[in-house]
């Protein structure tokens, strides 16, 4: 949420780029956003090579006179630093700024984010312009955030960062004989002598595909260390601008489960989380709101920002598919339902060059108001009005959590084995889309956050189990919670090296179980297991395990292995564990949830098809219900409640019949 004493509704506007354009034309851009009830503006994206034009030169003759313009108009700012992309200046006369990729190769001046992070000279001009921004604009009572940098991502692997990776390690290990034992260089005879022997992890030494490397110790912690670069770079500019205008909240635009950098780390160090939403053309809604809960959950549950999405198409993906009649409002409110207090986009004016000018925009090359996507955004713009303050600050209440860890992540993806077709995200998905389709709350959590507040937590494939997390999870299911878990977890420390003595290693009490093996099945094999009279399919990964007080749930059905455990259930003080062995399908999923959750008393907000989201949301307001018709038919929904849609001003009443148009939505202010 972005906190801040001029906001009073759903911020409605996105990314607007006058210094693209003659500034006779700004004047019919005000006018036209006027048109479509937008009022906040992000400016100054990209503008570095426009504001320093050389070393010791820096014009803000411009930007002043589109901050006039925007402020006389009565226009809202998220003002960016600029710092996503270095003038060209900057490249020729100080080459250490470029970036060298992962394959070795040295880039030259070119697209944008193309500054590598350990760079002193990027460092220093970013904080510099940075102030100079903070200092030129402070009086602005219209600046409602500051927008550092702009999607921050990539990596680099140059003599910059390769400096700056061994400190960093000298840093966490002291000595070196601790790095050899983290990464066990032992192994293959890999032991380092002194850290100026310490190479960065690429194709150039210990990688043989992105994902493929033969140390994954030194992999994984260049990972760590590459996103904690970032974020120092994040920081410099956030500590320079925060010093000058410390009443203005700080953010930057994060980009949902984009795994180069850990944003559990990232959000500790913002003021409030902002994200960029362009789901592909073939995503299914769940897709669309796990990234909005996992956006949601690094506040531990506060309000985000949607810093951008696409009126219209999204240029960058393999098909330009136009959002169909209804989807740019429905999923607008599929982020409100989800958490957001602005809806923005990218962007305002549609360029006509370069590789975005073809992507969607509110005012299209038409430059007029008579378009369809301008129609819809004039539409939407209004209810937002109507809705006002209403949401804002709404929270919602989940006694469910799911585990997400970057460090989980980062690691199975790099694990030598047991199956390429392991991804750690589908894993998670299997078990939010459940919830989702149940209509029941969840939280995406850290392996740092708080569980007192749960009654259910679920951790698929907690590959990783980090110093005292299993103490954690000891105490929660002590207490009385429930804690589910799967194949593949418990296998490693930090490092990732293996904890001995069997797998799910410190798990292995709190589950009852031990696995001895693990069976890796091909795409096109399957094994199956009966629970409550359905057979469901194995696949993926079956482990092979025995239990230790645990009760067997239900048993693989077929090879060498027919009759060995594929769901386990285990009593641990006050609470309960189950582990599933294998892979299994939606239905499965959906069949556990519901079980775990009626057992514990979480109930669904209400009953709808899958095609029918329901979220829920409080504040001082009241409790505010969602319902998002996902489907291209009409759906009529039966009421458990009564309240009244705020967006059409119709009062239902509890066993009422709620209609549900193709791509409509409802918000129910509860009575």
């Amino acid at each position: 949420m972005i906190e801040n004493n001029n906001v009073h509704k759903i911020l409605y506007g996105g990314d607007y780029n006058p210094e693209q354009w003659p500034e006779e034309s700004w004047e019919e851009d005000m006018r036209l956003m006027k048109l479509a009830h937008i009022d906040v503006v992000t400016l100054n994206v990209f503008s570095w090579a426009a504001l320093q034009p050389s070393e010791d030169t820096y014009c803000f003759d411009k930007l002043d006179r589109i901050m006039e313009t925007v402020t006389k108009h009565g226009m809202k700012v998220c003002l960016a630093t600029s710092t996503s992309a270095h003038p060209a200046w900057m490249a020729r006369r100080y080459p250490d700024i470029l970036r060298t990729e992962f394959n070795g190769m040295k880039r030259k001046f070119g697209s944008r984010h193309n500054s590598c992070p350990n760079s002193p000279t990027y460092r220093k001009y970013a904080q510099a312009l940075a102030g100079k921004l903070a200092e030129r604009y402070q009086s602005y009572d219209n600046i409602v955030a500051w927008h550092i940098s702009n999607e921050y991502g990539g990596e680099c692997y140059c003599e910059n960062c390769e400096r700056a990776f061994r400190k960093w390690l000298q840093n966490k290990y002291k000595t070196i004989d601790a790095v050899n034992e983290a990464w066990d260089t032992a192994f293959w005879g890999h032991t380092f002598y002194d850290f100026e022997d310490i190479v960065l992890p690429n194709m150039l030494s210990e990688h043989f595909d992105v994902n493929r490397t033969t140390f994954q110790g030194i992999s994984l912690d260049y990972r760590r260390f590459n996103s904690e670069s970032i974020l120092d770079c994040f920081r410099l500019e956030y500590d320079t601008v925060h010093a000058i205008t410390p009443n203005i909240p700080i953010t930057t635009n994060l980009m949902g489960n984009y795994q180069p950098l850990d944003y559990q780390m990232w959000a500790k160090y913002m003021d409030f989380i902002s994200w960029d939403n362009y789901p592909a053309y073939n995503a299914t809604l769940e897709d669309t709101a796990f990234k909005h809960d996992l956006m949601r959950g690094l506040k531990q549950g506060k309000p985000f920002a949607l810093m951008e999405q696409t009126p219209s198409v999204t240029n960058w993906h393999p098909y330009n598919a136009l959002k169909r009649p209804g989807v740019m409002r429905l999923w607008s409110y599929q982020a409100v339902a989800h958490g957001s207090d602005t809806i923005m986009f990218f962007q305002i004016k549609r360029s006509i060059g370069a590789c975005e000018k073809y992507h969607g925009a509110i005012i299209d090359h038409a430059g007029h108001e008579n378009t369809r996507v301008f129609r819809e955004i004039s539409q939407l713009g209004a209810e937002l009005d109507k809705i006002g303050s209403l949401t804002l600050g709404a929270r919602t209440d989940s006694k469910a959590a799911i585990v997400f860890d970057w460090d989980n992540w980062w690691a199975t993806d790099y694990s030598a084995g047991p199956s390429v077709n392991l991804h750690y995200c589908d894993e998670i998905l299997n078990y939010y889309k459940a919830f989702n389709n149940l209509n029941i709350p969840v939280d995406l959590v850290s392996v740092e956050d708080d569980l007192s507040d749960y009654r259910i937590v679920i951790a698929p494939v907690l590959y990783m189990v980090k110093p005292g997390y299993d103490e954690k999870l000891r105490h929660f299911v002590k207490d009385g919670g429930t804690f589910v878990t799967t194949f593949f977890s418990g296998y490693v420390d930090d490092h990732d090296l293996v904890t001995i003595g069997g797998y799910p290693g410190k798990l292995r009490d709190i589950l009852g179980i031990w696995v001895e093996e693990e069976d890796a099945l091909p795409e096109d094999a399957h094994n199956s297991f009966t629970y409550k009279g359905t057979t469901y399919p194995a696949s993926l990964l079956c482990d092979l395990l025995y239990t230790e007080g645990a009760e067997a749930l239900a048993s693989y059905e077929t090879d060498f292995y027919a009759g060995m455990p594929a769901l386990t259930r285990n009593t641990y003080g006050k609470g309960t564990t189950y582990y599933v062995a294998t892979r299994s399908n939606a239905d499965f999923y959906r069949t556990l949830i519901d079980e775990i959750c009626t057992t514990a008393d979480i109930q669904p907000i209400i009953d709808t098809p899958d095609c029918i989201e329901v979220t829920r949301r409080s504040n001082n307001n009241g409790t505010f219900l969602f319902f998002l018709n996902h489907d291209t038919e009409e759906h009529a929904i039966t009421l458990n409640c009564s309240g009244r849609d705020i967006l059409t001003d119709t009062e239902y009443q509890n066993g009422g019949t709620l209609i549900l148009t193709a791509k409509d939505v409802a918000i129910l202010q509860l009575n």
